[in-house]
């Protein structure tokens, strides 16, 4: 998989600071879908060291170079999003409805905004940060396709 040679090796370009933002998680997902993935959500913070390697150097490249359907949400955020139930709530509403408590947090959502993963939690693991995220990818993926 080519995303996972991306990751694993650790091989990264310069990604943007930061990753697309959403107004409609249900319109995010229905373009994902549309391309065969899972829609990845990072959960960020404002300052949060381990957001930014998480961003920069595995999930922005993987969406600027191969188009990975990913989207931030930050904590601490009044920024309005439409929840995969349709209604308009404050980004910090939506990461206290996913009892997301530490930045970053990253979720594979399929069809009907159901998770397909296990979230990755936290970014302290550098050297194996890559190697977990192609995990829950791959683990997506072949959800999606069942």
């Amino acid at each position: 998989m080519a995303g996972g040679a991306l990751c694993a090796s650790g091989i990264s370009q310069a990604a943007p600071a930061t990753l697309p933002s959403a107004e409609s998680l249900p319109d995010e997902l229905a373009k994902a879908l549309r391309k065969d993935s899972p829609l990845v959500v990072m959960v960020s913070l404002d300052g949060c060291p381990f957001c930014k390697v998480a961003r920069e150097n595995y999930l922005g490249p993987l969406h600027e170079q191969q188009g990975l359907p990913v989207v931030q949400v930050d904590m601490r955020s009044r920024r309005s999003i439409r929840n995969f139930q349709g209604d308009m709530v404050t980004q910090d509403e939506l990461i206290r409805s996913w009892r997301i408590k530490i930045a970053p947090t990253v979720l594979f959502f399929g069809s009907g905004g159901v998770e397909m993963a296990e979230r990755l939690v936290g970014g302290y693991i550098p050297d194996f940060y890559g190697a977990y995220l192609d995990e829950r990818l791959a683990q997506s993926r072949a959800t999606l396709r069942k």
